[in-house]
């Protein structure tokens, strides 16, 4: 009775059943409830062997209100009245055993290895002796610290059997309790224990006369070594780990203990303490040899692996430095891979089948992974000397790009250092300082930088400039100056959130004085009603603000003023989403007792804003992938006469196009530039374009990146809503930081341009997309969380589902998108890097970016049109420099896992930092992915708008 997970686990096992549901961590009382209404009738029959009651409340008041709450004093009071009460009922032949099956952390949460957590308590007891001693010796005796309450005087067990006092004994493994109470209930030990009796609960040798189950200690250690050796033979028999000359030792004492057991007993003696002592060591070996045998490493598989991981890294590194190569359309395809792959797959099955009989999978991806790499990494490097850009440039020849001085430039020397780190387990517990001080030094290191190539200043006076012997600078020295203070402002607002965000870390056990965020309890935990509201109000205010910038953003660069999906988005699901969201967290934050006459209306608007807000996520981010473009577009007459001047805006308020996208952002007959990449070839430039009406296009210049920029604000607050609510001041830090690294690489691509130092194409440099990278890393920090199991926040499976789950996947992933929330949000919008400079081209000019022609209007993304060639090439280099510094991060981890796996601190330190990193990777690239894609469906409505565009301007 109680969980109903016993059901699930043993459907149809048990003579009565009594289950009621578990997974709501928020109930406490239904389950204990519904077990007292049958408890104590139950116990009173007599048609039952054992009883199992499963009591939750303790468990969920700590998932739910932490340890030291007061809910979780009134539970436990309630569980020592139960314990007193069965007590009383107990007949003198039942034996209670009162156990937890793991403890618990400060926050409430387990699951993890630390001791809070794998440490549990026991208790046993019976009314009755469990086997009949002298009568100044049945007293009822109970051990602290999680020993053993038994009827029988320890000192009679110690003297008898040379064994350590139980009362000291500070640990019982629970696999310890499988033999034990298989013998008691007289029923066979289950095959594949490996459990040891525990010696106390059964009496000597020669007084088993009424005792429970009728075994002394000596043949309870006897079965129990049969049904151990019985294991280890058939174990050997099947699976051939096992080292042999261990299994023969093993084999050989149980043989001499079996001769030496059976000679005693056929002969009537009386057994010697040190054949109950050998048994008791020859169980401890068996388990001991298994538990090594379980944890023993094949290096030939862990050298394979490090091998592909390695190979996988230098591809990405190579084909970011030859994505032009790759990019030009006679460029090497990916049929040729593929089908090496297929080829060496099906070989590697082929001979695993002909010399084993059969197929390991791990060996066959291996193969097929490695042979298609090796390849693509040779196809690659062989097509490199014929590439050429589309200005003329030279591809980059692999002596070039694999020199140390193009390898070992700082913003690479920053990962490579932090990889190199993760082989100590003081960096890794202390990851989340380390990434945000390496963060602060690259964010120091660029204007350094800039300074130092003399490019954060305007250029000094130079006579030859002005009499025109040398090339006058870009623009003026006060839009330099401008760009420079934009550089400087956006690194000091970045320094300031990194400093910030260091609020909202949580601890690792290892970490003995931190102390974590008090942002990251939920608000139900807080007793104080004047802390709560401090907090629940910062929250809806950033929250707010959240939702303000992304709007403000948008209407900056008229992005606002069409009819489509993105925009109905933009003005309509955003707020809303917002409102659900605060009022989710309002609801939530609410007492039980507060509000009794509105029980039930509370209880279902926890179920119905969450809901409701799921819903609005999905339909937003389904309707900005339908229709992503934000362009309005306006005709107007064009000017009779060559010599005319444009009148000025007459647009009034109403028609909700902002002034200064007027003035800033309007790309006024934008069609002719783009005749050449239509390819449509129909308008010919002269009188009929003149004569034509133009088009006015509203947002074309950030028609990339306002649906991207979009998708990942709403994404931010679907990802919020399974966060708790102190978090949404994290995610705010999150939102600054990201536009404080945008415009950090929009003011150094757009100096380096002002003074002529502008190298063309849309490439993107090391160090943006490095601290692009690290930013996901130390977000995960800043967000609560930690590479440790016990810092998962489980609550996030049961937003919108208070009543539980039917199944595992949409759990697992509410608790995956919770966890990799910063991972999700950097790498979709990863693609921002390339557009941000674009973006903020016209910032403090009047004829755009230096990289133009001279006169040249301000098309800012339109530029990627005219050059589709150079722009695939430079997304695909971004991602793969982006995938690269992601997979060196698990190629370190797993180099560390691997070297240290005989370390004491690897399954507390390194394993959970491999699985974690390993897990962000695949999250970061499926994340990545779909970043790119969103682009590339705005591309391809960006296309088919001029197709429509062009023919209606023309008529």
């Amino acid at each position: 009775m109680g969980d109903d997970t016993w059901e699930n686990l043993f459907p149809k096992k048990f003579y009565r059943s009594l289950p009621f549901p578990s997974f709501n961590v928020k109930d406490l009382h239904t389950v204990d409830n519904g077990i007292l209404q049958h408890l104590y009738t139950t116990m009173m029959g007599g048609d039952w062997d054992v009883l199992v009651a499963h009591f939750l409340g303790v468990d969920h008041c700590g998932h739910r209100f932490g340890p030291d709450h007061p809910a979780m004093a009134d539970k436990l009071t309630q569980m020592d009245g139960v314990i007193r009460s069965v007590i009383d009922r107990l007949q003198n032949d039942t034996l209670l055993v009162v156990m937890g099956d793991h403890g618990m952390t400060d926050t409430g949460d387990h699951g993890g290895e630390s001791q809070k957590e794998t440490d549990a308590a026991i208790f046993l007891y019976s009314p009755a002796p469990l086997f009949p001693g002298p009568p100044s010796q049945n007293k009822n005796m109970l051990s602290n610290n999680g020993g053993i309450s038994a009827q029988s005087t320890n000192e009679q067990i110690k003297k008898q059997n040379n064994m350590k006092d139980p009362s000291e004994q500070d640990v019982v493994p629970q696999t310890d309790l499988v033999p034990t109470l298989a013998l008691l209930l007289g029923v066979p030990i289950p095959y594949s224990s490996v459990g040891q009796v525990l010696l106390p609960l059964f009496p000597p040798h020669g007084q088993t006369e009424g005792a429970v189950g009728g075994l002394s200690q000596l043949e309870a250690l006897w079965i129990n070594a049969k049904q151990v050796n019985r294991f280890l033979e058939t174990y050997s028999g099947m699976a051939k780990d096992i080292p042999p000359e261990s299994l023969s030792q093993l084999k050989d004492e149980f043989t001499r203990l079996s001769y030496e057991y059976l000679t005693t007993i056929r002969e009537g003696r009386s057994p010697s303490p040190e054949l109950a002592a050998s048994l008791q060591a020859y169980l401890t070996s068996v388990r001991d040899t298994c538990r090594a045998t379980w944890a023993r490493f094949n290096p030939f598989k862990m050298a394979a692996g490090l091998a592909i991981l390695a190979f996988a890294c230098l591809m990405c590194f190579i084909l970011s430095e030859l994505s032009v190569v790759l990019i030009r359309e006679n460029g090497p395809g990916l049929k040729a891979p593929v089908a090496v792959a297929l080829t060496a797959g099906g070989c590697t099955v082929a001979g695993q089948l002909l010399t084993q009989g059969y197929i390991e999978v791990a060996w066959c991806l291996a193969a097929a992974a490695l042979s298609s790499e090796l390849l693509l990494l040779w196809t690659a490097c062989r097509s490199r000397p014929t590439a050429v850009a589309k200005n003329g440039s030279k591809a980059p020849k692999c002596s070039r790009w694999l020199t140390p001085r193009h390898l070992f430039i700082p913003p690479l020397v920053v990962p490579l250092l932090r990889c190199a780190s993760l082989l100590s387990d003081s960096y890794v517990i202390a990851e989340g300082r380390v990434v945000t001080f390496l963060m602060f030094s690259l964010a120091l290191y660029i204007p350094i930088h800039l300074n130092w190539d003399g490019l954060l200043l305007p250029p000094s006076h130079d006579p030859l400039k002005s009499a025109g012997l040398l090339p006058s600078p870009a623009l003026s020295p006060s839009t330099v100056r401008k760009e420079s203070s934009t550089l400087l402002t956006c690194v000091g607002l970045l320094v300031g959130s990194l400093y910030l965000s260091l609020s909202f870390h949580g601890c690792r056990e290892e970490q003995g004085s931190c102390q974590p965020s008090p942002f990251l309890s939920p608000l139900s935990r807080l007793q104080d009603s004047q802390l709560k509201n401090i907090h629940y109000i910062l929250s809806i205010f950033s929250l707010g603000l959240w939702t303000y910038l992304l709007r403000r953003c948008l209407r900056h660069y008229g992005n606002l003023n069409s009819s489509g999906g993105t925009v109905f988005t933009a003005r309509w699901i955003l707020p809303l989403l917002s409102v659900c969201l605060g009022l989710h967290w309002a609801v939530s934050a609410t007492p039980e007792d507060s509000f009794r006459n509105l029980a039930e209306l509370i209880s279902l608007a926890q179920l119905a804003l969450p809901r409701a807000a799921f819903c609005l996520l999905g339909l937003g981010l389904f309707l900005i992938w339908l229709d992503p473009l934000t362009v309005f577009v306006k005709t107007r007459a064009a000017a009779t006469a060559r010599g005319s001047s444009l009148p000025p805006p007459r647009y009034r308020a109403s028609t909700g196009i902002s002034p200064q996208a007027e003035l800033h952002h309007l790309i006024p007959q934008i069609y002719q530039r783009m005749r050449r990449s239509l390819d449509d070839g129909e308008l010919s430039r002269g009188s009929e374009v003149d004569s034509g009406p133009a088009v006015e296009a509203y947002g074309l210049g950030t028609v990339y990146s306002a649906p991207l920029l979009l998708f990942c604000g709403l994404l931010g607050i679907g990802l919020l809503l399974l966060h708790p609510e102190g978090m949404s001041l994290s995610f705010l830090l999150l939102l600054l930081e990201m536009g404080a690294l945008l415009h950090i690489q929009a003011s150094s691509t757009t100096l380096s341009g002002l003074h002529g130092t502008y190298t063309g194409g849309f490439n993107v440099p090391w160090t943006p997309i490095v601290m692009w990278s690290l930013a996901a890393t130390q977000f995960f920090h800043a967000t609560g969380h930690l590479p440790t199991f016990p810092s998962i926040q489980w609550g996030a499976a049961f937003v919108g589902f208070p009543d539980g789950h039917t199944g595992t996947i949409l759990p697992a992933s509410l608790v995956t998108l919770n966890t990799f929330a910063s991972h999700i949000l950097f790498a979709v919008g990863c693609p921002l890097l390339l557009f941000w400079p674009l973006v903020c081209e016209v910032r403090g000019s009047r004829g755009g970016r230096a990289c133009g022609e001279e006169g040249e209007d301000a098309v800012m993304e339109m530029r990627l049109r005219e050059n589709p060639q150079q722009f695939s090439s430079a997304l695909l280099q971004l991602s793969t420099r982006y995938l690269f510094i992601h997979g060196a991060q698990v190629f370190a981890s797993v180099c560390a896992a691997a070297i240290l796996r005989r370390h004491l601190m690897v399954w507390k330190v390194f394993a959970p930092k491999l699985m974690f990193e390993a897990s962000g990777f695949l999250v970061s690239s499926v994340s990545l992915l779909i970043g790119v894609t969103l682009v590339l469906r705005v591309d391809v409505a960006v296309g088919r708008w001029f197709k429509r565009i062009i023919p209606d301007a023309s008529r």
